[in-house]
Parts: structure tokens; C-alpha cells; sequence
């Protein structure tokens, strides 16, 4: 992997909670990583309903209190290119791997996985969605998964160095 580039696709429902915060705590381990300039990330949701906007400002506001920075994302919806221009498309539940799993040509010969496999595979599986919760718990649990993750993918990525 050295001389190619990998690319990694974050996919949730909506693309302005989940799936933006891993590609944002992933893009910085990524930049303190040998990988820094070989692994090309974007996020996207199953649905269109937030196409073109800024993260929830929840998520924004506690990716920031942990040191990242989500300012820079917007959402978009996954596009059928985005299986052949994809090598990870990694879904933060089931209801979303199912979808992408209807929606993916048999051509496609990338990885499509649960994000959270690459922390806790075979146990919690699930990035929870935090939109409808109170407060900010919801949002700090769901980075604390999403860095767990992003720290196994980073090595399994590694590995292919």
C-alpha cells in the first residue's frame, strides 16, 4: 500500500452525525499516521435528507471538545459510483449495511463491513445514532466508539504498508 492509495467511505443514515464524525476523528489519527497522505476518507448517509449541510451542531461541538474538527464537512448522499471508487465502505449499523448492501453492484470488490468490527468484532456492533437524544452523552459515546474503531482500522491498513 505504500505507492496506492486506499479510501475509506464512512456511510450513516442521515451523514450529519455518525458518519462525519468518524471521517473527522479518522482524517486526524490519519495525519499523525505513516498513512497520512495514502488513504483518501469521506462520509455519506443512505438518505438525502440533510444533502449539502454542515454536521449537527451537537456533533460539531463535541468533535471540537475532543479535538475534532468537523467545520470543513457537509453531507451528501451515497452515490452508485461510490462503490467503484471505494476500497472500505463501512456502515455504522445494521439497517445501513443492508441498505448499501442492496444498493452495491455485483462488481464490487471492496470491503463492506460494520465500522465497528475493527474494534469489537462478533460484540457491540452498532454506532448508536445520537440525534434524538438529550444532551450530549449520546454524542461522546458515539465518539469514543468511533475512535476505538479508527484506531483498528488504522492497524489493519498498516498492515498493507
Amino acid at each position: 500500500m505504500s505507492q496506492t492509495t486506499a479510501s475509506v467511505l464512512f456511510v450513516c443514515l442521515g451523514n450529519i452525525c455518525r458518519s462525519p464524525t468518524a471521517q473527522g476523528v479518522f482524517e486526524t489519527l490519519l495525519a499523525k499516521s505513516p498513512l497520512a497522505h495514502q488513504v483518501r476518507v469521506d462520509s455519506a448517509g443512505t438518505a438525502a435528507w440533510h444533502q449539502g449541510k454542515a454536521p449537527d451542531p451537537r456533533s460539531r461541538a463535541v468533535a471540537l471538545s475532543r479535538g475534532y474538527d468537523l467545520e470543513h464537512l457537509r453531507a451528501r448522499q451515497v452515490r452508485e459510483e461510490d462503490f467503484s471508487q471505494f476500497d472500505f465502505i463501512l456502515a455504522m449499523d445494521g439497517d445501513n449495511l443492508r441498505d448499501l448492501q442492496q444498493m452495491a453492484p455485483e462488481s464490487f470488490q471492496g470491503e463492506l463491513r460494520l465500522f465497528l468490527d475493527y474494534a469489537y468484532p462478533n460484540q457491540r456492533r452498532h454506532v448508536p445514532d445520537p440525534y434524538y437524544t438529550d444532551g450530549d452523552s449520546g454524542f461522546h459515546e458515539v465518539v469514543d466508539l468511533i475512535e476505538a474503531a479508527s484506531q483498528g482500522l488504522l492497524t489493519h491498513l498498516m498492515q498493507f504498508k
